[in-house]
């Protein structure tokens, strides 16, 4: 039987954050045989249905889609579940499940512990960060600078 695996995060007009997901999608290729495809709960398309569509169409008769969110929500427990639902109302005999967020597994913790130790060795200069000016420490007795909190990434 096979199985696809959807990918939804919620979807936002800046497309490199859409972007992202992709990415992500090609991490999670590399690691199953199952075909693996992203949607967007809202502001962006690929849409849940239109995911859900083209894995049935690429003949999955098993589907599983997956809230990429940290935290169980409104959206991973309402939103995407009933998006979900609705767009496997359209496909009769597809057996389908909408799994819970990503939520909370030793995972994250060591993630997040490797992340610090790469902006440590890399003396805090590193493409992982979105705005140096939050990896730069400041020197000793500087002001720091916390104008990023406010303004817009470009």
């Amino acid at each position: 039987m096979p199985r696809a695996i959807i990918i939804v995060d919620h979807g936002s007009r800046r497309e490199a954050a859409n972007g992202m997901l992709d990415d992500v999608a090609v991490l999670l290729r590399a690691l199953t045989v199952d075909r693996v495809y992203v949607a967007h709960m809202e502001l962006a398309e690929p849409t849940v249905s239109q995911a859900f569509a083209a894995a049935v169409a690429d003949g999955a008769d098993d589907v599983f889609v997956f809230p990429y969110f940290l935290s169980p929500g409104r959206h991973s427990r309402e939103d995407i579940p009933r998006l979900c639902a609705e767009a496997a109302h359209h496909h009769p005999g597809i057996r389908w499940h909408c799994t819970g967020p990503i939520g909370l597994d030793p995972l994250m913790a060591q993630l997040v512990l490797r992340r610090v130790e790469h902006c440590e060795r890399s003396g805090y200069s590193c493409d992982a960060c979105p705005d140096r000016r939050i990896c730069d420490p400041p020197a000793r007795g500087e002001e720091v600078d916390d104008s990023f909190t406010s303004r817009e990434t470009p």
